[in-house]
């Protein structure tokens, strides 16, 4: 694959990071991906988050976060990895409001008895900045969060998968379960609005924690 050019002042190029990202990932994955699979899985994981990234000093940070998540998907798909919870799949446009405040409150919620994601199938550039209020009013932090893509393997590595406004954009696998909940869309609206919303979102990831848990 044909690296970027080289950054303006201040960047950090791909020349500089994937290699170190690679070494990280193919020690952490000995044994269950190749080498060519995991360069593949930070090229792309580089190639989509650098389109759309706004914060470039931080692209090493997310690119590393974002091909490990993609690389676990499919391992746990692929039965290379055991699951030890069960996992659940946030799905709306552009994973930067329902879906990432569907997955913030359950991880908040689940003392961790099931494993999280959320995708968009068309991402944004960043969280909506009211959305990252109203959680951290319930003391709920979104810091390390990132609009993430909508993948098969993330899907295929779900054991249930919810969608919110996403239409037929998530792909269906047989024996997953599927649910589809009506919800607000936050983008735009005031923070009273949002907080409807957010309160909307947690009465229902109670529902289903109390159903898969």
């Amino acid at each position: 694959m044909t690296l970027p050019p080289a950054p303006i002042q201040g960047e950090i190029s791909a020349q500089q990071a994937v290699p170190r990202i690679v070494e990280d990932l193919s020690y952490s994955y000995d044994g269950v991906f190749t080498l060519e699979e995991v360069e593949a899985a930070v090229h792309a994981a580089w190639d989509e988050l650098s389109a759309r990234s706004k914060v470039t000093n931080y692209l090493p940070i997310l690119v590393a976060r974002q091909a490990r998540e993609q690389l676990m998907a499919t391992a746990q798909a692929e039965g290379k990895v055991a699951k030890k919870v069960p996992e659940v799949l946030f799905v709306c446009v552009h994973n930067a409001g329902r879906s990432q405040m569907a997955a913030a409150l359950m991880e908040h919620l689940s003392a961790r008895k099931v494993h999280v994601r959320s995708a968009g199938s068309a991402p944004t550039g960043e969280i909506n900045p009211v959305v990252v209020e109203a959680l951290a009013e319930r003391g709920v932090a979104l810091g390390t969060a990132y609009p993430k893509p909508l993948s098969d393997s993330v899907v295929r590595a779900a054991d249930v998968i919810v969608t919110m406004g996403c239409g037929d954009a998530c792909p269906y696998f047989p024996g997953k379960r599927y649910e589809d909940w009506e919800v607000q869309d936050p983008a735009g609206q005031p923070l009273e609005v949002v907080r409807d919303i957010r309160d909307d979102i947690q009465a229902r990831v109670t529902a289903l924690l109390r159903q898969i848990t």
